[in-house]
């Protein structure tokens, strides 16, 4: 399939009507050199990755976003309905085309092609399966776009972030997962609707694998600035342990359940990943829950390996993990989530 794009030339043969259309004033001065053209690249287009690049358009993140998947019929008809809603849209130049060099000089590299997930599938358990496919889509994006980030949403999301790292040879900073991003935003959701509060002014991390033997940092939850546990504690007011796990039980659940009844997640990574790339793109130095290189922090050792920890993000990628406290038992919980990790990664031959 040929590259298409959203830049039609009119008049006959093709003319470009552009230079007739407009007239230049006088004594303009050449385009500033620092303005900065800022283009995304979306690699595939099933249900998440179209729901990423919808939200990117809308939240107008992008000058330019380009959609890349093997499947060129349904590219295409992806492009032309996204195209097609230009007059509700803010301005941006739209591109689909299964050849990667379309992605060249992309600032952002977003990863979401792979195997569906099944239901009741673990995570872990689709490894093998996407491995191979990112050895085929991960050297041409650091071919044809040397200085971009690349954002991996594809599941397991913690091991194909360490397989990317080590096929793209990028530097560690530049390499990162959506890791528990929306796993900690399903917590600050659940926590919200148990104190009928807003999400946002929840402050909560899940962070670890995403999957399974993820960790929530109940010591660090605070709502409206006010720590959650130390509060309930000095009023007096007794809680189970039990209810905490039910709420991150629940956490955990939450894609699977979807998945059984929709067949799907879509619209929350959509949103996630949006978020983590306007964090990114406009340099905004925030804190997010995603997939880097942990070795070396909060005692993780045995090995180079990616799981979630509250990093902060900026133009250059990740900038710095934060230095949360942590009690001793959700210390040892995230190093048991690194060693769940490293099992299955180890067994790879990259």
């Amino acid at each position: 399939m040929q590259k298409s794009s959203s830049n039609l030339s009119l008049g006959p043969g093709g003319l470009d009507l552009t230079q007739a259309f407009f007239k230049p004033i006088h004594s303009a001065a050449p385009p500033s050199p620092t303005k900065r053209h800022t283009k995304i690249s979306v690699i595939g287009a099933g249900n998440v990755g179209m729901a990423i690049a919808q939200t990117i358009l809308t939240q107008d993140l992008a000058d330019e976003l380009v959609l890349v998947d093997a499947k060129a019929e349904k590219l295409r008809g992806e492009m032309l309905d996204l195209q097609h809603a230009a007059a509700f849209l803010p301005r941006t130049k739209i591109i689909a085309s299964v050849d990667y060099s379309v992605t060249s000089g992309s600032d952002l590299c977003i990863v979401t092609a792979g195997a569906r997930q099944i239901q009741d599938e673990s995570r872990l358990n689709l490894l093998q399966r996407n491995v191979a496919l990112f050895q085929k889509i991960i050297p041409p994006l650091a071919q044809y776009s040397p200085e971009s980030i690349l954002l991996i949403v594809s599941n397991p999301v913690d091991v194909l972030t360490y397989v990317a790292w080590k096929i793209s040879g990028f530097p560690s900073n530049r390499v990162i997962g959506s890791g528990t991003n929306l796993d900690s935003s399903r917590f600050r959701f659940l926590i919200a609707d148990h104190l009928d509060v807003s999400a946002q002014d929840v402050q909560a991390f899940i962070v670890g694998e995403h999957g399974d033997s993820s960790v929530a940092l109940w010591s660090s939850i605070s709502v409206g600035g006010v720590p959650i546990l130390s509060f309930l504690e000095k009023q007096q007011i007794a809680y189970e342990k039990e209810t905490l796990a039910n709420i991150h039980k629940a956490v955990i659940g939450g894609a699977y359940e979807v998945i059984s009844l929709k067949g799907y997640t879509s619209w929350a990574i959509g949103y996630s990943v949006a978020n983590l790339a306007r964090s990114i793109l406009r340099n905004q130095r925030k804190i997010h829950p995603i997939s880097v290189l942990a070795r070396g922090f909060y005692g993780i050792e045995g090995g180079d390996l990616f799981l979630s920890l509250p990093a902060q993000l900026g133009r250059v990628g990740v900038l710095g993990v934060a230095n949360v406290h942590l009690t001793d038992e959700e210390a040892q919980q995230l190093r048991e989530s690194a060693k769940t990790i490293l099992e299955v990664q180890n067994q790879l031959k990259i």
